[in-house]
């Protein structure tokens, strides 16, 4: 808590380096806290410039609880904007998403333009000649960047730059994802799934980068898989499996490199995609655009499965955005993300594969939902409160470019993203 609270919190007490007190998911003002130090003065995922691709589109996004718009101009630059009329304080949208020649405020009819700009008011002589209106301009973030198409904004002017908040190996990450492509972008714009469920936003970030839990909550969806492909979903059994790793800042992720490259099923695949007209163009563009090696290097990986904290998940064809509510509430939504300047038949397996996985109808995230719900509830007994992380803890290593891994079904993830947790939380608050 900030400087001069009589009660601060004691984070050495709740975050030790193999397990987490329940606390820290539960207790209002530790959430409160979160939003003061994490999302309040921090590096926040908005969306991806692709969501609103013309002048006049806008998406509803969030800064932690504040509303936001995420808006192209009709000069075609993205903005950030609070969605709080400058006047009496209403929201000026509640569409999830639409094209507009601007925004007028319901209430008292304000009227602002793409760019946040207030253009005009009723009744405008009422408010005297010395009013001036660029005082009264929708607020923005203090700081916004991107990196890739991907938006973040910060609500503090001081801080960390963005490539400081995203590691340079968590950049390699995202670029894994976007260089699937040709022209190196990704498209999101294809709708959500939305899901929500009774906890703590940083069970799904947990989540998302835990590959102990896909064996066991996902039995059904990896049975049927083998059933009907005949192959052997093998990714989280054993030493040869992907690894759990600390990108830093922390990012973390799920890391296939070595098991895809060694893998003799993913050399097979990028042969047998050549063997169709629209793989052989597929192919042949990618090695025109980022040569032989790098292209055939992307093809066998496929993408990355990765957080940048707080609120962002890159997963195989998605980008999913963590909302957190309260400790009670999460919500989280998965957009399918499509390639640009690729066959048809290329984004078609990428929506397949989402659909069969991450959808109302698909086989796996349903599970998901479930066992955050059932933690939550888990969390209600106080008799031994601790979390365990401890998981492959003794056989860390660290890599050459200075991250930490460990075995795919380890703790590292987790643990990486509670030692930032913590050290953020840690910050003095200036003021």
């Amino acid at each position: 808590m900030t400087q001069g609270d009589a009660h601060p919190i004691d984070y050495d007490a709740l975050v030790k380096p193999d397990a987490v007190h329940g606390a820290c998911y539960i207790r209002p003002d530790i959430f409160a806290e979160e939003l003061k130090r994490i999302y309040g003065r921090g590096w926040v995922f908005i969306g991806h410039q692709s969501e609103i691709p013309d002048a006049g589109d806008y998406v509803r996004k969030w800064i932690g609880l504040q509303p936001v718009l995420f808006a192209r101009d009709k000069a075609g630059k993205y903005n950030v904007l609070f969605n709080r009329c400058m006047h009496r304080g209403a929201s000026i949208c509640q569409n999830e998403r639409g094209n507009v020649g601007g925004f007028r405020c319901e209430y008292h009819g304000w009227f602002y333009r793409l760019d946040g700009a207030l253009q005009a008011m009723p009744y405008p002589d009422a408010y005297g000649s010395d009013f001036d209106k660029t005082q009264y301009n929708l607020r923005k973030p203090a700081r916004v960047d991107e990196y890739r198409g991907f938006v973040f904004a910060s609500l503090s002017a001081k801080g960390i730059a963005l490539t400081e908040h995203i590691s340079g190996p968590a950049r390699q990450q995202l670029d894994y994802a976007c260089d699937l492509s040709p022209d190196g972008e990704l498209i999101v714009r294809s709708g959500a799934t939305k899901l929500a469920y009774n906890g703590n936003w940083k069970l799904q970030m947990e989540n998302s980068i835990d590959g102990y839990h896909p064996n066991f909550t996902h039995q059904s969806y990896i049975g049927t898989f083998e059933r009907t492909t005949g192959m052997k979903f093998d990714m989280f059994n054993g030493d040869s499996s992907v690894q759990s790793r600390d990108l830093g800042m922390g990012a973390t992720n799920i890391d296939s490199r070595r098991y895809s490259l060694e893998n003799p099923h993913a050399r097979a695949r990028l042969q047998s995609l050549q063997k169709s007209s629209w793989g052989k163009k597929y192919y042949d563009d990618l090695v025109k655009a980022h040569g032989k090696e790098r292209a055939e290097e992307v093809l066998i990986i496929n993408g990355t499965h990765m957080n940048v904290f707080p609120n962002l998940v890159v997963l195989a064809q998605q980008v999913r955005t963590i909302q957190p509510v309260s400790t009670e509430r999460t919500e989280v939504y998965l957009r399918p993300s499509l390639l640009k300047g690729v066959p048809d038949e290329v984004n078609m397996h990428r929506l397949r594969a989402y659909e069969s996985f991450y959808t109302t109808a698909g086989g796996g995230i349903h599970d998901d939902v479930e066992m955050f719900n059932r933690v939550h509830e888990g969390l209600r007994c106080n008799e031994d409160p601790w979390l365990i992380f401890r998981r492959g803890l003794h056989r860390e290593q660290v890599d050459n470019d200075g991250t930490i891994f460990g075995q795919g079904t380890d703790e590292t993830a987790q643990r990486a993203m509670w030692r930032h947790w913590k050290s953020v939380m840690q910050q003095e608050l200036e003021g």
